[in-house]
């Protein structure tokens, strides 16, 4: 009753987000999160590693999105870093970079940016620089 501790076990929570609803702001979430609409901001997994983020084919992101594991067939347009599995369906447009460990592209998906690996045991910060820098960088002329 009163002063018991129970620990909450966030890997039942779904939530969704209707299609005609527009979400202004960051979403964090625990469990699983479904978007039909839209979201302008980040939408960030929290806490739990088993947390799973589906974005249907009419969901638009305007953000960066971070979760473990996520499904993609909508629109992002921002940043995508999965821990897990990041799975881009067959109608799925990402207009930005995609940090990934296990990534699974359906002909028909497309990425507008880098995709980089993320591996646990090496250093990506370096790796995510040195991208940024060679875009930047002019191209040297071949003598």
């Amino acid at each position: 009753m009163f002063g018991s501790k129970k620990t909450i076990d966030h890997g039942s929570n779904h939530t969704l987000i209707s299609r005609g609803t527009r979400i202004v702001g960051d979403i964090h979430f625990a469990g699983e999160l479904q978007i039909e609409g839209q979201v302008i901001g980040n939408v960030i997994a929290e806490g739990n590693n088993d947390a799973r983020l589906v974005i249907a084919d009419k969901g638009l992101v305007e953000g960066e999105v971070r979760a473990p594991s996520a499904v993609i067939n909508g629109n992002v347009r921002g940043d995508v870093r999965s821990t897990k599995h990041l799975e881009l369906a067959s109608k799925s447009v990402i207009q930005g970079n995609v940090y990934y460990k296990i990534i699974e592209m359906v002909k028909g998906s497309q990425v507008n940016g880098n995709l980089v690996h993320f591996d646990e045991t090496a250093d990506n910060t370096n790796k995510v620089e040195s991208i940024d820098v060679a875009k930047n960088k002019p191209a040297s002329s071949a003598v």
